[in-house]
């Protein structure tokens, strides 16, 4: 675990995909998504987009974001074609972090930007799916399981244990 000072969010860049598709493929072996996917979020939506990078420059994180229609998540490993006008919520398609960058407080921290973001752009919440047991970081977040009706089939694509949650902004 690196210390939260040599960690550092920044934009994502195409120079950063390679290293996004390895982190991926580490941290949600069971749920891949083509490198195309994370290609085309960045091109539509590159502010929801940026990358956790370590003092001697490794890439050990990354998230992507960004405005999308409430109770319609993305299916996984799908383009979007474009980003919705206007949007309902914001989305966070993807938050993952090797071991070295977890536990110093990286990943809450940019949940807390990007609400800040989502609420600046005049949305009124933000939603996500939690895959890999990973709800109770979410509810530290502020997040809350949501009725995910009619939305079974999207959600089995993302595994037995996947989540629908949101989280209000005030």
């Amino acid at each position: 675990m690196s210390p939260a000072s040599d960690l550092n969010w920044r934009a994502m860049s195409a120079h950063d995909l390679a290293a996004v598709s390895a982190i991926a493929a580490r941290v949600h072996p069971d749920h891949p998504e083509d490198e195309a996917v994370f290609a085309e979020r960045l091109r539509l939506y590159p502010v929801g987009c940026q990358v956790l990078v370590a003092a001697e420059g490794d890439v050990v994180g990354y998230v992507i974001s960004h405005p999308w229609c409430q109770g319609e998540p993305p299916a996984l490993n799908v383009l979007l074609g474009e980003i919705p006008v206007p949007a309902t919520i914001y989305y966070i398609h993807d938050l993952a972090l090797l071991p070295g960058g977890r536990g110093n407080g990286a990943a809450a921290k940019i949940v807390t930007d990007l609400s800040r973001h989502a609420q600046q752009a005049g949305l009124a919440s933000v939603a996500l799916i939690a895959v890999n047991h990973s709800n109770r970081f979410w509810q530290r977040q502020g997040f809350a399981i949501a009725a995910a009706s009619g939305l079974n089939g999207k959600l089995a694509s993302y595994g037995e244990h996947a989540r629908m949650m949101a989280r209000q902004l005030t």
